[in-house]
Formats: structure tokens, sequence, C-alpha cells
């Protein structure tokens, strides 16, 4: 983050022209008018977000004083690539990044470290506004699935469970997770699960029976055998592999 603040325009004149040569610009909008770039004009309304590229020349058109949030950033190469709008209305969600912009202006000035983890948090949940070609995103009922399912992986989970919670049929979401994700919907909890015990022996000091029960297999043969079907180690071999030297309460 280079600046954050809040941007008052449209009192002298009706249009400005900006253009930033090293910065995106992330602006969030409290009210209507025109952002323009070339022949592409694009409506501004109250909760539309805007995120412009570098060296990009913008025309803003005002119907009077009109307020936004504004975030001058650079984006470090790396990572995968997102598509994302120039212009998204934010909808719902306009409310909570108001609130995640809102902390990053009053941050910026003592705590660029906090500023820049708020405007982080903002860019992802524009991100995904609206998806797009390319650009990783899963079908809304798979996604509302994976994330159901990593908050209930400590306790009993169902195909059913999932459906229901997501609003769809066990068939519908069966058919949907396969296609998007190439398993099941038991194969991907059993997966987590698995990944979460391997994270949960190798990094901590819990107990092996705490750990079986923190991903939802409190049975501790079952769990043994599930680590050595998806791990290809017993809970025990997995924790030494892990940390050496630790271990060792339960197998």
């Amino acid at each position: 983050m280079v600046a954050a603040g809040i941007g008052v325009h449209g009192v002298s004149t009706a249009h400005d022209v900006f253009r930033l040569p090293d910065l995106w610009q992330l602006h969030l909008y409290h009210y209507e008018g025109a952002l323009s770039l070339g022949r592409s004009v694009h409506p501004i309304r109250p909760g539309h977000v805007s995120l412009v590229p570098p060296n990009t020349e913008v025309h803003f058109h005002y119907r009077g004083r009109s307020e936004h949030f504004y975030v001058h950033l650079r984006l470090h190469e790396g990572g995968s690539a997102r598509v994302v709008p120039v212009m998204q209305d934010a909808g719902d969600e306009s409310t909570r990044l108001a609130d995640l912009l809102r902390h990053a202006v009053t941050a910026m000035p003592s705590t660029p470290s906090r500023a820049t983890a708020e405007v982080w948090a903002a860019l992802w949940r524009v991100s995904e506004l609206s998806g797009g070609e390319g650009d990783g995103r899963r079908h809304p009922y798979v996604s509302g699935a994976q994330a159901y399912v990593e908050e209930h992986l400590a306790g009993p989970l169902s195909v059913p469970d999932v459906a229901r919670a997501v609003g769809i049929s066990h068939t519908h979401l069966t058919r949907l997770f396969r296609a998007e994700t190439g398993l099941t919907v038991v194969s991907y909890i059993r997966r987590r699960r698995l990944q979460r015990a391997r994270h949960l022996l190798s990094s901590s000091t819990l107990s092996v029976t705490a750990v079986a029960a923190a991903v939802g297999i409190a049975d501790l043969q079952a769990f043994n055998k599930a680590c050595r079907r998806e791990l290809g180690a017993s809970p025990r071999d997995v924790r030494a592999a892990g940390c050496p030297g630790a271990g060792g309460e339960d197998t």
C-alpha cells in the first residue's frame, strides 16, 4: 500500500482525469456518476467497487459532491491470476468492504502492516464478487459444500448433511462435486480430515487421541486404519517423521 483515504470530488469540477503510472487503484463508491476507460463506460453507484490497473487513464464524471474510499497499491509478481472486472456491484458485500477499507485508512499512518492486511482481505472479496473464465472459481454449491466441510470436520458429516446446508439435493451435489473436483464428497471429507490430522500429528503436541477427535474420527482403531490408508503410515510414524523425538502417547 502506498496511500489510502477518502476522496472527495465533484466540488469544483464535474470531470476528473486520473492516471497512476505505477499503482493500482481500488475504489469503493458512495455516489452516482460514471467511470470511463477509452470507449468503455461504467456506471458508478453506491456500493460499486472498481479496480484499475497501473498506467490506465480513467475519466470520472460526477453529479455533485462525490466521496469514495480509495487505495493506491502495488501488486507483486507471482501467485495465480484472477479475472476481475473493472467495475462491480458489491451488493451485500459493500458493507463488509467499507469496514475493511475504513480500518485500512485509519491504520495506515501508524500501523501500515495492519492496513495492508485489511486491504488484502478486501481484494480477496472483490476478486470473488463475480466468477469468470479461467479464474479458478468453484461452482457456488461446491465452494459452499467445501466451506461447510471445513467448519464441521470435527463432528459427524454426511453427504445429505452437506447437501442440506447448501440447499440442494444429495444427488445434485454429488454430480456437481465430482465434476468440479474429481472426487466424491465422501472422499473429499476423508482427504481433508487426514490432511488436518497429518498437520496436527506433525506440528502439535496433541495426543493421538485428541488429534483423532479433532478431525472427527473418535475411534482410535478407525483413525489408525484411515492414517495407514490415506497417509501410508500409522499415527505414531506420521508424528515421528514430522517431529523427531516426539509422540508415543497413543498408537
